[in-house]
This record gives structure tokens, C-alpha cells and sequence, in this order.
């Protein structure tokens, strides 16, 4: 069997490493248009902080390609799939011929057309290694930063470059920061703290036009810098699929099987679309656990088993300078509240079911209340699976959450000791 992988982050990692669980002879190519063996692109941030190293930042170690016997085929990009045919066309000419294809793509950072954009000499994405040394190599300890989002990737490029520049500002059309997973009060919470830490917010605004040294916004205030950082979103990387034919929504459309329309093809990670399953809905969750379980299921799948993932949900592990958050699953139906200095703790459920929670603690609270991040993984299995809050005694879940709430057969079967 000839596997061919187009990636080279989670997702396909756990392609591999499940495609040899199930299959240990076949040959299995990976192509990445990086140059650089599987990292952890969450961790850029921190190495521009210090926080970590290069070697550091290695998803997996620099034998593993060796280990599993895959053909490693770094700074080599797929310009387009030949289904007929059965082969990846790579831009060098080359062509790699497969039964089973596996597409990784992930996603792109965007930049919409902007008025005068043109006209910055220092404009930089934050979404790869290559983005961050690029930014790193341009600061100076005066430099004056603008960075356009306030989202996961804006602050967390903010955090990163907090020690190597003088000034940074952030600017954001949502009224509050991380608009996509908090709600106001958290968001609220969130922002104090970044505050404190030299970080200035324009929100519910907007850049209207860019001159070479400042941004002017809609609501007439001026923004001067020298280096701009667009972290405005990102966008799914379908380009493969979409020009064969494939179906395609705002990702790459999959079953919970991974398999695309295209017969042999699979797709996984955040190109993809999936189903939400807190809400039911189909839509795209660009985050690293779901990245890498769907890799899994699409390698054992490609390996000839019948693999389901169809416990997608949105969720979220981040912090900034000392203040931690946790996300998961939909902000619907009724909340249970719990407050503390620095701290918030918030649980919304309905039609007996947990659908999401917020968490957020920072150091300076963090003896206000127990660490609201404490159990938080059996707050995301009750999500993930869909539990009946009848089944369990959700009073104390939601003050003490742990195995002692669920009844003994529950228990057993957590711990793997249920009777068949």
C-alpha cells in the first residue's frame, strides 16, 4: 500500500503513527512546503519569549520520521492531485503516485484588501516558524507594534514580542478581546490583565486607511508604527480538493470517517469541516487535539479499518502572561457562575446536557478559589459524549468535579474495569 501525506503538523503526525499501528510494511511518503520536521506551531509565541527553544518546539523528535519508516520530503509542495491518475503533482515537476492520499493541509493566515497596505514596508503574518523569526528579526527594543485582531493569534503574538519591543497596540472590529470563545465578563477579566502588562486595545474598530508609519482607524484616532502584524483569521486551505472537484463548504468537506468526496482521499485537521458535536453544527475547529484525532481516524482508515471520530468539539487551552484560560463547546441554556479574585468559572447546560464552560484563573487569584481549571477534562468528556446530567450527581460536578459523582458502574467503566 503507498500512502501519501500532504502535511506536516498534528494531523498528519497522527496519520502516521496510525497508519503503522494497523499497517507495517506499506510505504508511506510526507511532503511539507516547510523545511523544517514536525513542531508545534502553538509554541512560536513562547520561543520568541524565551519560553522555549527550537528543539524545544519539536512535536516529535528528529528520529521519529526514521522510527516509522516514512519517507520525509521537507520544503517539497503539492501543487495539484491527479485523482485519475492517483498521483500528487509537486511544484519541482516531481509526481508522487498513491492508493491512499491523505490531504493536511491546514490553513492560511488572511489579509483582506486594506487601503494602503501596500505601502508597509514591515508587514508580517504570525502563523508559522518562518512568520516568527521574520518578526523577530525585525524588531528592535523601540519598536512601536501594531497588530490588527485581538484573537488567539494577535494576543498570543503580542505576548511573544512583549519583551522585544517598546510599544504595542492592538486593534479589533469586535467589542471585546478573544470575541470567538469569551463572553463580555470573561473577555473583560482577560483584557485587565493584558492590560497590565502594557498592552493597549482599540476595539469595536477598525483601520480605514495605512500610511506607510500609522494606521488611521473609522473612529478618526491614529495609530503610528513601524512594524505591522496582521492576525486578522485564517483561512482553510481546500485549493487541493476544490480543483478537482471535491466538496468543498468553508473547509474541506469529510465524513467522520475523514474520507472526502474524492474516492481514496482523505482530509483532516484544520482544513477540514466537521460537526460540532455540542451543537450539531458542521463547521471548521482549526484546533491541535481535534487536528490530531482526526489524523488518527484517517490513518487508521487508510490502513483498512473502520475507524469514527465524531466527537469534535471547540475547545481551547491558552494563556497570557499568567492568566489561563479554558474553553469548550457552545455557550447555550442555563449557567452556573462561580467567582473569585482574578478568577471565573462558568458551566452552561440545558436539556440535560453540559454544552460549553469558560475558565479563566490568573496567578496573582489563583489561591482566591480552587484552580478553575481543575477536572476541567470531565467537563469536556461530559461534552464530548453527550452525558445525560441525570446520570450523575451534577450538583457536585459542578462544585467538585470528579469520579466520586458518577455512580459506581460509571466509575468502573472510567476505569476501565466495567464487566462486558
Amino acid at each position: 500500500m503507498r500512502y501519501v501525506l500532504i502535511g506536516n503538523s498534528a494531523t498528519a503526525i497522527g496519520a502516521v503513527e496510525s497508519i503503522r499501528r494497523y499497517d507495517a510494511t506499506g510505504d508511506i511518503t510526507l511532503l511539507s512546503d516547510e523545511p523544517y520536521a514536525t513542531y508545534s506551531r502553538p509554541l512560536i509565541s513562547y520561543l520568541l519569549l524565551g519560553k522555549t527553544t527550537r528543539q524545544g518546539m519539536a512535536y516529535r523528535p528528529e528520529h521519529f520520521y526514521a522510527d516509522n519508516r516514512v519517507h520525509f520530503l521537507p520544503g517539497k509542495r503539492a501543487e495539484r492531485i491527479d485523482a485519475q491518475g492517483k498521483r500528487v503533482l509537486c511544484a519541482d515537476g516531481g509526481a508522487l503516485p498513491y492508493d491512499r492520499l491523505l490531504v493536511a493541509t491546514g490553513s492560511s493566515p488572511l489579509v483582506p484588501p486594506m487601503q494602503g497596505l501596500d505601502r508597509v514596508a514591515r508587514a508580517y503574518t504570525f502563523a508559522s516558524l518562518d512568520d516568527a523569526l521574520a518578526l523577530q528579526a525585525a524588531l528592535t527594543p523601540q519598536s512601536r507594534v501594531l497588530i490588527v485582531g485581538a484573537g488567539l493569534i494577535g494576543l498570543k503574538c503580542a505576548e511573544g514580542i512583549s519583551r522585544l519591543a517598546a510599544d504595542i497596540a492592538v486593534v479589533d472590529l469586535a467589542p471585546r478581546v478573544l470575541s470567538s470563545i469569551l463572553d463580555e465578563e470573561s473577555a473583560s477579566l482577560v483584557q485587565r490583565k493584558l492590560e497590565e502588562n502594557g498592552l493597549r486595545f482599540y476595539l469595536g474598530d477598525s483601520v480605514q486607511t495605512f500610511s506607510p508609519d500609522a494606521a488611521t482607524l473609522r473612529s478618526g484616532t491614529v495609530v503610528p508604527f513601524d512594524t505591522l502584524v496582521l492576525a486578522i483569521g485564517v483561512r482553510p486551505n481546500t485549493g487541493l480538493l476544490a480543483d478537482i472537484g471535491g466538496k468543498v463548504g468553508r473547509g474541506i468537506a469529510v465524513d467522520a470517517r475523514m474520507r472526502t468526496s474524492v474516492p481514496d482521499i482523505y482530509a483532516a485537521g484544520d482544513c477540514t469541516e466537521s460537526v460540532d458535536a455540542s451543537t450539531g453544527e458542521t463547521k471548521v475547529m482549526a484546533l491541535l487535539p481535534n487536528a490530531y484525532m482526526q489524523g488518527e481516524c484517517a490513518g487508521a482508515n487508510m490502513a483498512g479499518q473502520d475507524a469514527v471520530f465524531d466527537k469534535g468539539i471547540p475547545m481551547n487551552a491558552i494563556g497570557f502572561f499568567g492568566t489561563h484560560i479554558l474553553t469548550a463547546g457552545s455557550y447555550r441554556g442555563d449557567t452556573y457562575v462561580e467567582r473569585g479574585e482574578g478568577c471565573l468559572r462558568k458551566l452552561f447546560y440545558s436539556d440535560n446536557r453540559l454544552n460549553g464552560f469558560i475558565l479563566v484563573e490568573s496567578r496573582a487569584g489563583a489561591r482566591a478559589v480552587r484552580p478553575v481549571y481543575d477536572k476541567a477534562g470531565i467537563y469536556t468528556s461530559l461534552i464530548r459524549e453527550g452525558t445525560p446530567l441525570d446520570t450523575l450527581d451534577f450538583d457536585l460536578i459542578l462544585q467538585a468535579p470528579g469520579l466520586v459523582a458518577f455512580s459506581r458502574a460509571d466509575r468502573l467503566q472510567k476505569l476501565g474495569g466495567a464487566p462486558h
